[in-house]
């Protein structure tokens, strides 16, 4: 089972990072990070990676996997990353995105009459892709596989070991990592977290939203 990671600019690191450890652990898997050239890419927080492959020297993958974050809002009309995203991901057998990377396998046409789930400040958005948004933390619809925020990446990683090599696998790698999490405050989602710390949250991120909004109608005007 080979995997792409595509690694973009303004990617979120643990949207990437995350799933990569559960899915570099299960067996029989390579991974490629693939980006437009093999220089450093920068995350969201100033992180550097280093891809090992480029668009153009990517070989086709099994299985295409999509990190989000902020750079996901450039990505999403940038006419190489869509085309590479559609083209991967038509002749791949399974999708993954994590949290806002969605965005961008809707922007490449392959999220069509799909459910499918992101970040919940930007799930809204998915329909404007012709996709059926779902407030599923985990959603899977076929063959692709979209998770809600950041961390739910190792959650949906897991399910994508399950499926593809046996619960027993992905039960293994969550004991290897030791992933039995238990946060230290209840919230994590608008419905659980104070109404307070939700009105808040808005707030701060309502210039992101607009933008994002506004790039997200440019590109599915051009949506293949």
């Amino acid at each position: 089972m080979h995997v792409n990671i595509l690694l973009f600019e303004g990617l979120t690191q643990l949207d990437m990072t995350g799933p990569y450890e559960v899915l570099a652990n299960a067996p029989g898997f390579t991974v490629d990070f693939v980006s437009k050239s093999l220089d450093p890419v920068r995350c969201d927080r100033g992180l550097k990676f280093l891809p090992t492959q480029t668009l153009a020297s990517a070989t086709q993958c099994d299985l295409l996997v999509v990190p989000g974050g902020p750079g996901t809002d450039d990505a999403i009309v940038d006419a190489d990353w869509v085309a590479f995203t559609r083209q991967q991901g038509l002749a791949a057998q399974y999708l993954f995105g994590i949290c806002t990377g969605s965005l961008l396998l809707g922007a490449a046409g392959l999220l069509r009459g799909k459910r499918a789930s992101s970040h919940w400040r930007a799930r809204e958005l998915l329909s404007r892709f012709g996709a059926i948004p779902t407030d599923e933390r985990l959603c899977v619809d076929g063959n692709t596989y979209t998770a809600g925020g950041v961390t739910s990446g190792i959650d949906m990683g897991l399910k994508v070991v399950a499926a593809l090599c046996g619960d027993d696998v992905a039960k293994l790698i969550q004991l290897q990592i030791e992933y039995d999490p238990k946060p230290p405050f209840p919230g994590g989602t608008p419905a659980t977290s104070e109404p307070a710390i939700v009105e808040r949250y808005l707030a701060m991120s309502q210039a992101r939203f607009d933008r994002r909004a506004a790039l997200v109608d440019r590109a599915a005007a051009t949506m293949p």
